[in-house]
């Protein structure tokens, strides 16, 4: 009777450390989905770039965020890459001696077949531009400023078209072209035979009045059928495989729902927000904090990256800017990155320049714990 009772106590405990082995492997795999080793994206066929960004940015916004800056190499203060093609220039690395870790670029006006985009960019140099980022460690974001398909003006034509686009819809073969060319661009951006992996962030800032694809120029419901149309044109029919695609409305009133035009989250991969500092920095920082917690919790809720996909101030007006107004607001955010506006002209620029009055804040600025450079983002290991 003992010995069989000493033996029951041996199949227990066999089943007791199996429950324990079990119920550990089950807790690493929830670890590991925690840090999007098990993830879900938009794209089921998406290139392995593409998944290892997604790792990336997890992996990165446990230690930081990166700093990225608009066309930060395509052009600056008092220099543009296509004089010196043979430099690699940038106004932050002018002053901090290092490069932004993100790299904005807009597509707008490929949709036309233009070889230069609505800022005077040449798609070749951009794409050129693009992988240079890329095979230097960098991480490259997309926009796409596109023209009103129903006036043939600009973005900021506000005459209505998004209906017009949509199956059925009197411009839907230019649509579908104007998609086609992007497709095309999107692909034709390779380094060693492989696509480069492409943040894109079309038709942003949706919940503002001044795009045509903007409220109350499209309806919730149209919009949502835009970017789900887009996105199936993109990856479905043009079998464009390196892109993460990015949610992102502009700063939030007390009465916008941040939900408002979300295209679902099998559409979605990155949770956005776009918000300016126009020379009040007191209700910038509000804005910022309120904002960016509410892209927190959904992001928490739906296990999905999130970041401040655009912000500034014009000409940085503002005394220690990003020490004591941008760094403080965005240091406990859990943000990926956050990407300053271009460096057009003297009169429109949003990142400091070699003899700015911000250069030392901005050099303290990247001294902080929190804020990766490229330098700092190579270091970082998935």
């Amino acid at each position: 009777m003992d010995k069989i009772f000493k033996s029951y106590n041996k199949i227990e405990l066999k089943i007791i450390v199996l429950i324990l082995l079990t119920f550990s492997f089950y807790s690493c795999k929830n670890l590991d989905k925690s840090n999007n080793i098990s993830y879900k994206i938009v794209d089921k066929e998406a290139s392995k770039n593409v998944k290892n960004l997604y790792d990336r940015l997890v992996t990165l916004s446990k230690n930081g965020f990166a700093i990225g800056h608009q066309d930060a190499t395509s052009y600056g203060l008092g220099w543009n890459y296509e004089d010196n093609p043979n430099e690699i220039k940038s106004d932050v690395n002018d002053v901090v001696g290092d490069f932004p870790a993100v790299y904005g670029f807009d597509i707008g006006h490929i949709e036309l077949a233009h070889s230069r985009n609505l800022d005077s960019v040449s798609f070749d140099v951009m794409r050129k531009l693009m992988v240079n980022a890329h095979k230097r460690g960098g991480i490259v974001t997309v926009s796409w400023h596109l023209d009103n398909p129903v006036t043939d003006g600009n973005s900021w034509d506000k005459t209505s078209a998004v209906s017009d686009i949509l199956e059925g819809g009197s411009q839907r073969a230019k649509y579908e072209l104007w998609v086609e060319r992007v497709a095309n661009f999107l692909n034709s951006v390779q380094y060693n035979g492989e696509v480069v992996p492409i943040i894109f962030r079309p038709f942003h800032e949706m919940n503002g009045f001044w795009f045509w694809w903007g409220d109350p120029n499209c309806s919730a419901s149209d919009y949502v059928k835009l970017w789900q149309d887009t996105v199936k044109l993109l990856r479905d029919k043009h079998h464009v495989h390196n892109l993460l695609y990015a949610y992102s409305p502009n700063k939030l009133n007390p009465d916008d729902d941040y939900m408002k035009y979300y295209p679902g989250d099998d559409y979605v991969d990155i949770l956005g927000i776009d918000i300016y500092d126009f020379n009040n920095s007191e209700d910038y920082v509000k804005s910022v904090i309120h904002d960016l917690e509410i892209v927190k919790k959904v992001a928490a809720e739906k296990n999905k990256l999130y970041a401040f996909t655009e912000t500034g101030i014009e000409k940085i007006q503002t005394p220690n800017w990003f020490t004591e107004v941008v760094y403080p607001a965005i240091e406990n955010s859990g943000i990926s990155w956050i990407l300053f506006w271009r460096n057009a002209s003297e009169d429109h620029f949003y990142m400091p320049y070699k003899e700015h009055s911000s250069v030392n804040d901005f050099k303290q600025f990247k001294a902080k714990p929190k804020t990766l450079f490229l330098k700092d983002l190579n270091n970082i290991k998935n």
